[in-house]
């Protein structure tokens, strides 16, 4: 299976100066563990516009005592991201997951974002191939 075949095709979208408490409104309205980052703005060499902000993000910035509605989503946003391609396998994606400790990959298709897939889309996709076998073990031991 394919991440295309997994990921989430509509994406939650902020910019960098949206506040933590803006962005975690939005991401709990479309009950999302992750939003995409576009700066159009950005003027740093090497870098795309493209980060993500993610759930563990704003729990770090609160957890640490900063104020939502102070805090820009531009101070916690991941740049460095890893992309991920739609024809990338399952595997490939939570190898790159586990290599790099996050639980998101933005996937770009050419040059524009396509999606995001997450460690619980992965899930989802192998709980059902992985439980086929041992519902046919049972059936044959009854």
């Amino acid at each position: 299976m394919l991440v295309r075949d997994a990921m989430s095709p509509i994406v939650l979208t902020v910019g960098p100066a949206h506040t933590l408490r803006q962005a975690a409104t939005l991401m709990a309205a479309r009950r999302v563990g992750a939003a995409l980052v576009l700066d159009h703005d950005t003027t740093v060499p090497g870098t795309s516009g493209l980060g993500i902000l993610t759930e563990r993000d704003i729990l770090i910035s609160v957890g640490t005592g900063q104020n939502p509605d102070l805090e820009s989503v531009g101070a916690h946003t991941t740049n460095n991201v890893v992309l991920a391609a739609p024809g990338w396998t399952l595997e490939q994606a939570a190898a790159a997951m586990a290599h790099g400790g996050f639980r998101h990959l933005i996937v770009v298709d050419g040059d524009e974002p396509a999606g995001i897939v997450s460690v619980r889309d992965i899930i989802r996709c192998w709980a059902p191939a992985r439980a086929e076998p041992d519902r046919r073990r049972t059936a044959l031991s009854a």
